[in-house]
């Protein structure tokens, strides 16, 4: 059950960064993308993997060492739970860059590869973002447009 947990994780996902990725400007993929239960299934995978062996997981997290936190993770239900972990919440930072980019009005072309970037190695496609959302600002909403 846990190898099919582990296979099936990155594939509630998938949809969702291809959409980010390779249709970024089809009016459905912003209203698609929008909601953060887009993480939800492998949210749910990772506790369905933690839940049993909560008191191993509970006593290498309570009390961090590399050795205990080496030890959980090496097992099949440390690494498929780690993996759900990264899947849910690559999504969710690539979702806010997704999303944030569009209102700051960075075009797609530098988006895209940066969110190929995080699905692979999160922490730097964020950090990249992150960077250049210091050379952005927001696009005047329509709203305030129309009220000037």
């Amino acid at each position: 059950m846990t190898e099919l947990l582990f296979d099936v994780t990155f594939w509630f996902a998938a949809p969702f960064w291809a959409l980010m990725i390779l249709a970024p400007k089809w009016r459905r993929t912003a209203a698609l993308v929008a909601s953060p239960f887009i993480c939800l299934p492998p949210l749910i995978i990772y506790a369905a993997l933690i839940v049993p062996e909560f008191g191993t997981f509970a006593a290498a997290l309570i009390d961090p060492e590399l050795t205990g936190l080496r030890a959980v993770l090496a097992g099949s239900s440390g690494a498929a739970a780690a993996w759900a972990h990264f899947v849910a919440f690559d999504l969710f930072l690539g979702r806010w860059v997704f999303l944030d980019s569009r209102t700051r009005g960075v075009s797609p072309l530098l988006i895209s590869p940066l969110l190929v970037l995080t699905i692979l190695f999160a922490p730097l496609g964020v950090l990249l973002y992150l960077l250049i959302r210091l050379t952005t600002t927001p696009a005047p909403s329509r709203a305030v447009l129309a009220e000037a």
